[in-house]
């Protein structure tokens, strides 16, 4: 017999050793019956039939689960799980008494690690209850680009600064075309009006980007947006052309001036809108404002670069499409008397211009990030081009024995305001690499903008372009979404910091530049 190992057992035990023997007595006949004896007979013949009816009720309970099996009664209350910490650790299970361990039915959660998202860019999340509004009415439009900057023009002018070398056409891309058809008449005001009320520049925060003003955005929508209501040549030797954006009163021939313009480049000539982004971010406000738009009436349909057509520029030659006419050479010579700075009046024999001398600063700083040549380096002498680029192609490349007599090309001002540049054709170049970017674009610059600089070293100029460009819907899809103007981002701030190693390495001073 094995000895019970629990507390009810043991008292169980005990009272039937003490209760059988006097029942026994008892109906023996041995003793006499006293009533004592009675009584201690009946209390013990209770206690045994208690007994035997927890022992039958147990034993039916037993058999019923056996029928039952695997199903189970849901009515019944389960047992609690013991708590499992959420850092991973079990504590140790308890033990008995006797030396053994009490083995736990252990449940095993598995934690789901949160899916790591790209942090919300303010603006750049279209709220629920929010409706975009429609655009913004034709006069609203022309009010804001219809003044002393646009001027009448000719059909057949010269655009000053636009065209590189007489042809927009880039060496391997099918050379677009015009497609006449209902709705489109050349020079006309026939043109189809857009199909979307949605307004393409879209803006989903409270107010726009600080570094964008509301003139920017007025005529980026205007760009956007606007109705085609003709189209000029840009000059009779060139392919590009100027859209009339919004029409000009009834029965007149849509041109610039009455009605505001953009010129319409390549495909290819895309980075032109980037441009304009980082320029504002930046603080030089230099370039002139740019979209992308589809048009229906241009071959395949493809987003094309829209810039917005300023004829408050000054007249440029054919050759170098300038508003100054400068040579490398003078160009350094032009850095080392510092032309206007702190107010100060050049001397005749210094040979300045009438541009300030902290405007090439801005030029060198811009050029360098987007790896713009053909400006201050025409003959891609500081760097190994490619068969594609415009100096290979106009066989520049070899005159690169004497530099200092090498022409520089888009130097632009205003005729109401000399003193500052007018950064055109801005077309960037993404896929050069580290190894062959192009240093002479920073030759003879000691002084950077404050600016500018600051937001490189910031590390917020990604979070400003993403948020700056996710205006521009049109651009935005055509790059491929966040992903593919992420790969631009890397490369820009890639190059963010080499020019923050060679301002440091060099010795240059960043000064405010805000005259």
């Amino acid at each position: 017999m094995t000895c019970p190992d629990k507390p009810g057992q043991l008292i169980n035990w005990f009272i039937c050793s003490l209760c059988v023997p006097r029942v026994r007595k008892l109906w023996s006949g041995r003793r006499p019956r006293t009533r004592r004896n009675l009584l201690l007979g009946t209390a013990c013949a209770i206690y045994l039939g208690f007994l035997v009816s927890q022992v039958g009720r147990a034993s039916l309970q037993q058999g019923r689960a056996a029928e039952k099996g695997p199903h189970q009664n849901h009515d019944t209350v389960e047992a609690p799980v013991p708590e499992i910490p959420l850092d991973g650790t079990l504590a140790p299970p308890e033990s008995q008494g006797n030396g053994t361990t009490l083995q736990l039915n252990v449940v095993y959660i598995t934690l789901r690690s949160k899916r790591s998202k790209p942090a919300n860019i303010r603006g750049t999340v279209k709220p629920k209850r929010r409706k975009k509004y429609a655009v913004a009415s034709p006069a609203l439009g022309q009010e804001a680009l219809v003044g002393p900057s646009l001027q009448p023009q000719d059909a057949d002018a010269e655009v000053p600064g636009y065209v590189q070398g007489g042809n927009l056409a880039k060496v391997g891309e099918r050379p677009w075309r015009l497609i006449r058809g209902s709705g489109v008449q050349v020079g006309g005001s026939d043109f189809q009006r857009p199909k979307t009320q949605e307004s393409n520049i879209r803006i989903y925060s409270e107010s726009a980007p600080s570094w964008l003003s509301k003139e920017d955005i007025l005529r980026m929508r205007l760009l956007a947006d606007g109705a085609v209501a003709g189209l000029q040549p840009v000059s009779s030797k060139s392919g590009a052309h100027l859209l009339v954006l919004e029409g000009s009163s009834a029965g007149s021939v849509p041109r610039c001036g009455p009605s505001p313009c953009g010129l319409l480049k390549q495909p290819l000539d895309m980075s032109e809108v980037f441009a304009f982004h980082l320029d504002r971010i930046l603080g030089l406000n230099r370039t002139l404002p740019s979209v992308s738009r589809k048009s229906e009436f241009i071959q395949d349909g493809r987003p094309c670069p829209l810039i917005l057509w300023d004829s408050s520029l000054s007249p440029t030659s054919n050759e170098t499409h300038s508003s100054v006419k400068l040579t490398w050479g003078t160009y350094q010579q032009l850095l080392k008397q510092k032309c206007w700075q702190n107010g100060r009046i050049p001397k005749p024999e210094w040979g300045c211009t009438e541009i300030h001398h902290h405007e090439w600063s801005k030029l060198a700083l811009f050029d360098f990030l987007l790896q713009i040549y053909n400006r201050l380096d025409t003959n891609c002498c500081g760097f190994r081009p490619r068969k594609e680029d415009v100096c290979v192609q106009n066989g520049l490349r070899p005159k690169c024995d004497n530099q200092d007599s090498v022409a520089l090309a888009h130097i632009i001002q205003r005729k109401h305001d000399p003193r500052h540049l007018v950064f055109i054709d801005n077309k960037g170049f993404f896929d050069r690499s580290e190894d062959n970017l192009n240093f002479k674009l920073l030759e003879g610059i000691k002084e950077f903008p404050e600016s500018a600089v600051s937001v490189l070293k910031s590390q917020h100029l990604r979070q400003k372009l993403l948020q700056s460009l996710f205006l521009d819907k049109v651009y935005w899809e055509s790059q491929g979404g966040r992903q593919g103007i992420e790969k631009l981002i890397d490369v820009v701030e890639q190059r963010a910091k080499i020019l923050l190693t060679y301002i440091n390495a060099h010795g240059a001073r960043v000064l405010p530049m805000n005259e």
